[in-house]
């Protein structure tokens, strides 16, 4: 059985308020810490039968990069649960609401940068 190590480490200001993340994984090719600008985690607690879920962002995390995180997230987990189940036409609705979320949000900013 081969192990793998994941290290996520979060840096917070006085006010708690997160400041950095960076992570390695003993996986990656890459022998530093990377740099991230936000996080989502999620477990499967077996005996709750529920998600357990760990979400975090630094402040310099901009608005548009969030909807491009949540939609990039929402393709991955359609690809995810499409592998995992066979479920296509299931996987394709997730991806017809990502493709919705990503052009009302474009079109909400474009409207913001109007007024």
């Amino acid at each position: 059985m081969q192990k793998s190590v994941i290290t996520i480490e979060v840096m917070r200001d006085n006010n708690n308020i997160t400041e950095a993340i960076t992570w390695n994984a003993t996986d990656s090719t890459a022998s530093m810490m990377q740099k991230a600008k936000a996080m989502c985690i999620g477990f499967w607690d077996e005996q709750d039968k529920s998600a357990l879920t760990l979400d975090l962002w630094t402040k310099e995390m901009m608005v548009d990069e969030m909807a491009d995180f949540f939609y990039q997230m929402m393709m991955a987990m359609s690809d995810t649960f499409q592998r995992s189940t066979n479920q296509g036409e299931l996987s394709t609705d997730m991806k017809t609401f990502a493709n919705n979320f990503i052009k009302k949000f474009q079109a909400l900013q474009l409207k913001e940068q109007k007024q």
